[in-house]
């Protein structure tokens, strides 16, 4: 029953170890802190550690004064070695879960984890993976390779899914402030997940499997991939009936029940959505269920830049402006309004099509200075009526706050508007995606 690991717990006496320390991960491991445990991050990334060692924040969803105080008090610390992993008795994983080629989940970070960690595993100690990945990897993939310790799970040690449900940016619900799912592989390892998390988070939500917790992050995420691929669908269709498809959510919105508005836009970005639905897809197909929903919306969503691309174009035809020939100015480079994130950003795609269509592309994001990524070495350029004036066409691909909309509808030629920045605002320099 491990009331050895329960009492120290309770007592705030167990030492955690956090495996990752990205979006997910250095959250966490600050708030466990703050909470009175003694925690260590873990990363491969030296960068990384080396930053945090320096008291350098770079995930701006944690607090500046908590990230120093925890540090200052040795609360935290981070490294490199997981040696430290000997004296953990809570682990937490958070890695990443990439997708290979032919959307198969890559899991090598998660299996590199749990072989890092046998080593060092000992009785009465708890692992929580919350990194995404398909139903069924705490029990048929990590259980077995956890148990070549020969420590039992469920007797000797404990091991339970939690997914991570981090949105960045978000100042309304922090990762303190959002409800967390629990499952564990016996009903005593998702009791002792669930008091763990207890310590910093108020409602946790136990399921009865690691199996069920899995599903239910993959629920979440498939879900906004179908309504977001079928908004975009929507858009699409509405500008081929003459429709403003931003007018029609709009008035839809007005419905008290029964609907929930979704945006169209360049696609999706981050981890969470173009990935997490596909696992699930991928896993499905294991059982010979073939998700036409999960694969149609991506395959949409994917590609909402080259729609994008093809209507800048048509744009400027109508005005005798060859795209080839044309300078065009992508808005913003991050995935997300306001969050200094490029993974899978739909902006970094959008402007990989402009250049292998012939056009000219500068840049402009408020939050991102530069970009080194990928085939893009770039700066963003700044943003003045002068220079605005050079460009054949605007892309307006993130509607950051911080942006002087005035002055881009004052000076540009033409304005494609994917995130409808201007609303009903009339204007000919203005097309709606």
């Amino acid at each position: 029953m491990s009331t050895v690991l329960e009492k120290k717990i309770r007592n705030k006496k167990a030492r955690v170890a956090v495996l990752g320390l990205g979006y997910v991960g250095l959250p966490l491991a600050i708030q466990f802190a703050k909470a009175g445990f003694t925690v260590t991050g873990l990363d491969k990334d030296k960068d990384r550690v080396e930053r945090i060692l320096k008291k350098e924040n770079y995930i701006s969803d944690v607090k500046q004064k908590d990230f120093l105080s925890v540090l200052k008090n040795g609360r935290f610390t981070a490294s490199v070695d997981s040696k430290f992993l000997k004296e953990a008795d809570i682990i937490v994983i958070c890695v990443p879960t990439p997708l290979k080629r032919k959307y198969t989940p890559d899991v090598s970070y998660i299996v590199g984890a749990i072989r890092d960690m046998r080593k060092y595993l000992r009785k009465d100690t708890l692992i929580v993976l919350e990194s995404t990945t398909y139903p069924g990897t705490t029990n048929e993939m990590m259980k077995p390779e956890i148990e070549k310790s020969g420590l039992k799970v469920g007797k000797d040690i404990f091991l339970s899914f939690s997914p991570e449900r981090i949105d960045p940016g978000n100042k309304k619900h922090d990762v303190t402030r959002i409800p967390k799912v629990v499952g564990g592989i016996t009903p005593r390892c998702g009791e002792l997940t669930k008091l763990f998390y207890n310590n910093i988070i108020r409602e946790i939500h136990l399921v009865t499997s690691a199996k069920a917790a899995e599903m239910t992050k993959l629920l979440e995420n498939s879900f906004r991939i179908i309504n977001i691929g079928w908004i975009n669908e929507v858009a699409m269709m509405c500008h081929k009936l003459g429709i403003d498809v931003w007018e029609v959510i709009e008035a839809a919105k007005t419905k008290p029940f029964g609907f929930m508005p979704f945006y169209p836009g360049l696609g999706v970005g981050g981890h969470c959505i173009p990935d997490d639905p596909l696992y699930l897809y991928w896993k499905a197909k294991q059982y010979g269920f073939s998700s036409k929903y999960i694969k149609l919306s991506a395959d949409t969503n994917s590609a909402m830049t080259l729609y994008a691309v093809v209507r800048v174009e048509e744009l400027l035809a109508d005005s005798g402006v060859s795209l080839k020939k044309a300078k065009v100015l992508v808005l913003g480079a991050t995935y997300k309004k306001d969050v200094k994130d490029l993974r899978k950003s739909p902006s970094l795609k959008l402007i990989e099509h402009f250049q292998s269509a012939g056009a000219a592309v500068d840049y402009y994001d408020p939050i991102i200075p530069f970009l080194e990524i990928g085939p893009l070495h770039m700066k963003s350029i700044r943003l003045t009526a002068s220079r605005l004036k050079q460009y054949d066409c605007v892309v307006i691909a993130t509607d950051h706050t911080d942006v002087n909309y005035d002055l881009i509808l004052k000076s540009s030629k033409r304005i494609f508007d994917t995130k409808n920045v201007y609303g009903r605002k009339k204007n000919k320099k203005i097309t709606k995606i």
